[in-house]
């Protein structure tokens, strides 16, 4: 038998099977599964009076609110395809996205109300401004009145494609002009299946929803949490004491972060004052991590911390570097160090490290090569960009972009971007590395390494550091802390202290082009291809 796979059975899974249990936590607000579904049947209902129609983009700006995880369901109910947006963008980057992807309809939180007016001059497509909130300034009606247009009756799965996109991601910007990436309702299940192998996933899961779901697909965790009937605590905005106190409250058992985001955690000046003792695993991805981040987040939080590896292309999850049976670790910092690696391929997902040919590099944890994606969790493509996709697509392969190592056992390293890799007198320089070792300085908070232009080697690797509050760190300490660490050509040729934050993108990565840009103005660089 050939059921359709879609994220709409995750859905009625939790419905049957966990109706009565309280299933979304969201501010004040608590559902049950039950009426979770039900609230989703009426968001779907109220998109077909409004004339939604199969295939048409109906947009979402909002910080992780119940609101926005019914559009996870309810969108697809009405075979439409919801496409959350990144609410850090400007007005004018909206309009790009909203522009190319044709969106007819615009859910947005009141916070966003200044942006209606220009969104409706500069994006004629979109025909419905509805407002998550109630009042409604600016909008053309509230949610809790488009959900007033009754109840869509359950669907027949086998009247599902399960090809059909369901979901349209743009990516986050950090190295070009954003893509809107494709992901039908079968990759969005499968994943969320092969996901659910990988880790400590069960029904008395208490799952905190620290990742935007605007960031590739909230990491698969809004279809894994439902299908699997787990409490979903939506964390509308990220705070680190916040956080914590919901840790408590909600006695939660897992979440997910960005590395920003636990360093934030790890620097609250409230660390400890709250009970996070049911937390038993701790997910940290979205950009490269560090032993030392690893260590403390272990030691703070008392829990199974572990890194992986994604991107929006593959839903997003890649690889995590949980315990492998035939990998031993022969002391606690060799387990330290693997577990801050991206790790070995998730279920259904393949991973190599080739060179320009497509053949793989040697597994000797010093050949470079390029990180290549195979499987059922990877996109259909970019939307309305043939050029864009056939650009990363070589037989059957998605091209990351990603440069890495890895050894026998299919764990891999990533060491840094294609375009960040830092070509100094023709040796090349990871600036992830060197990043790293900064990083372990106890007294930096943030840093970021790009390159500069140098008219004896082409390159050098320029550090940007942000020190803690309080620290007098200065660049000779900085540069003796990292003799015996990094080799001597890796060293920052000019280190640069920062007082305010480093830019970054909505999903928490650091906008290293921004910081790039300022030293190469003016100037061509050549990116090894």
């Amino acid at each position: 038998m050939h059921v359709p796979l879609t994220p709409v059975r995750c859905l009625y899974r939790a419905v049957d099977l966990y109706g009565a249990k309280t299933g979304i936590v969201s501010g004040n607000c608590r559902f049950t599964y039950a009426q979770f579904g039900e609230r989703c049947e009426r968001l779907a209902a109220g998109l077909l009076a409004e004339g939604i129609r199969a295939g048409d983009r109906v947009a979402y700006l909002s910080f992780n609110t119940h609101q926005l995880l019914e559009g996870y369901y309810g969108v697809p109910l009405a075979r439409a395809i919801v496409m959350p947006l990144n609410v850090r963008l400007e007005p004018a980057e909206l309009v790009a996205i909203l522009n190319h992807s044709g969106a007819r309809m615009l859910l947005v939180e009141n916070e966003f109300a200044p942006f209606l007016g220009p969104l409706r001059k500069a994006c004629p497509a979109i025909e419905r401004f509805v407002a998550l909130d109630d009042p409604a300034p600016g909008a053309d009606l509230p949610l809790e009145e488009l959900l007033a247009h009754g109840r869509a009756p359950r669907p027949d799965l086998f009247s599902f494609d399960e090809n059909e996109t369901a979901e349209l991601f743009y990516t986050s910007g950090s190295t070009g002009t954003p893509k809107g990436v494709m992901l039908s309702h079968r990759t969005l299940f499968v994943h969320a299946m092969f996901v659910g192998l990988t880790g400590a996933c069960r029904d008395n899961t208490v799952e905190l929803h620290t990742i935007p779901l605007f960031h590739a697909n909230g990491w698969g965790r809004p279809q894994l949490c439902t299908m699997l009937g787990m409490k979903q605590v939506m964390v509308r905005r990220f705070e680190p004491a916040y956080v914590m106190g919901l840790m408590e409250q909600e006695r939660a058992t897992s979440c997910s972060l960005v590395p920003v985001m636990a360093n934030a955690l790890l620097n609250c000046p409230r660390l400890g004052e709250f009970d996070t003792s049911t937390m038993e695993e701790i997910h940290i991805g979205g950009a490269a991590s560090s032993p030392e981040l690893i260590a403390r987040m272990e030691q703070a939080f008392h829990c199974r911390v572990i890194a992986g590896y994604g991107l929006t292309e593959a839903a997003p999850v890649v690889s995590t570097s949980r315990d492998k049976s035939t990998v031993q670790f022969e002391a606690d910092a060799d387990r330290i160090e693997r577990r801050a690696k991206a790790g070995w391929p998730i279920p259904g997902c393949e991973m190599r490290v080739v060179d320009r040919l497509l053949n793989d590099v040697p597994r000797d944890m010093q050949t470079v090569g390029e990180v290549v994606v195979r499987g059922d969790n990877v996109m259909d493509g970019y939307y309305k960009d043939p050029e864009g996709t056939g650009a990363v697509m070589t037989s059957g392969w998605l091209h990351t972009g990603d440069m890495a190592v890895w050894d026998a056992e299919n764990w891999v390293h990533i060491v840094d971007r294609k375009k960040d890799i830092i070509i100094s007198g023709g040796e090349n320089i990871s600036s992830i590395e060197l990043e790293k070792a900064i990083f372990a300085h106890p007294a930096v908070l943030e840093c970021a390494v790009v390159a500069a232009p140098d008219d004896k080697w082409g390159e050098i690797p320029v550090a940007i550091v942000v020190r803690k509050p309080g620290s007098a760190l200065d660049g000779q300490q900085l540069l003796a802390f990292l003799e015996g660490r990094v080799a001597r050509f890796k060293l920052p040729r000019l280190i640069e202290f920062r007082e305010e934050a480093l830019p970054k993108t909505g999903t928490g990565k650091t906008l290293k082009r921004e910081l790039r840009e300022t030293f190469w103005q003016g100037k061509e660089r050549r990116v090894q291809g």
